[in-house]
C-alpha cells in the first residue's frame, strides 16, 4: 500500500509540473492536438499508478515524451502558419449579416438547436440579438452582439425543416396558421431551416439559402 502511495505521489507530481509548463490553454479551452496529448497523458499516468509490475519511469518517461511532443506542435505552430490551420483548425461564422450560415453548420457537425443553445449561454436569446457569431477553434462561441436585444426568449418552432409540435402548441399558433404563414411567403416547414417566435409575438424565419426575415404574428401567448 506504502509503494501504490509513493507511485502515485511521483505521478502526480509530474502530471502537475507537466501541465504547468504546457500553459494556460490546458486549464482553460484547449485546441484539438492539446486535447488529445492530455486525454494520452491521462492515461499513461494511470498504468505506473495502478500496475506495481511496471516500472514507475516508464510513467515519468511517456508523460516527460507527450510534454516534449506538445511543445513541438506548439512550435510547428508558431513557426508554420498554414499548418496551424491544418492542424488546430479556424473559425466558423455561422451567423452573418444574412442569418445562418447553413454550409458552416454541417460543416462543424452542429445543428440549429446547437448553435442556440450556445447563444443562449453567450447570453443571447434571439437569433437575430448578434450581427455576427462564431465558433473558434478550440470549440467556445464567440458573438458581435447588437445593441438592442429582444426582451424575450424565443422557442423554436421550426428547426432544418421539421415542425415542433410541442412548442407550437405553447406558442398558441395552430398547424393551419402557421402552414398558411408560410404559404403566403411561397415556401413550406421542409423549405425552413428555422423559425422561432419569441413572447412578444415576433417571428424570425429563415428560408435555406435566404436571408432572415423578421415577422410578426398577433393572438400568440406571452411569456
Amino acid at each position: 500500500m506504502a509503494l501504490i502511495f509513493v507511485r502515485t505521489a511521483v505521478i502526480f507530481l509530474a502530471l502537475l509540473a507537466v501541465m504547468r509548463l504546457m500553459g494556460k490553454s490546458q486549464i482553460g479551452e484547449m485546441q484539438p492536438f492539446e486535447l488529445v496529448i492530455t486525454l494520452l497523458i491521462a492515461e499513461l499516468a494511470c498504468i505506473p499508478m495502478a500496475d506495481t509490475s511496471v516500472p514507475l519511469m516508464y510513467g515519468v518517461i511517456s508523460i516527460a515524451a507527450m510534454f516534449v511532443l506538445h511543445q513541438l506542435v506548439w512550435l510547428l505552430n508558431l513557426w508554420i502558419k498554414p499548418l496551424k490551420t491544418v492542424i488546430c483548425g479556424r473559425p466558423s461564422v455561422v451567423i452573418n449579416r444574412q442569418g445562418i450560415d447553413e454550409y458552416q453548420l454541417k460543416k462543424n457537425n452542429l445543428e440549429v438547436s446547437d448553435l442556440i443553445e450556445s447563444m443562449r449561454a453567450a447570453g443571447y436569446f434571439n437569433l437575430d440579438d448578434v450581427y455576427y457569431g462564431l465558433y473558434e477553434a478550440n470549440g467556445s462561441f464567440s458573438a458581435l452582439g447588437k445593441k438592442e436585444k429582444g426582451a424575450s426568449l424565443a422557442v423554436t418552432l421550426i428547426d432544418g425543416g421539421k415542425v415542433n409540435e410541442h412548442n407550437l402548441e405553447q406558442s398558441g399558433l395552430t398547424r393551419e396558421r402557421l402552414d398558411g404563414m408560410l404559404k403566403e411567403r411561397n415556401t413550406a416547414a421542409k423549405k425552413v431551416l428555422v423559425m422561432t417566435l419569441d413572447g412578444n409575438g415576433r417571428i424570425y424565419l429563415q428560408r435555406r439559402g435566404r436571408p432572415y426575415e423578421i415577422l410578426h404574428a398577433e393572438g400568440t401567448a406571452r411569456w
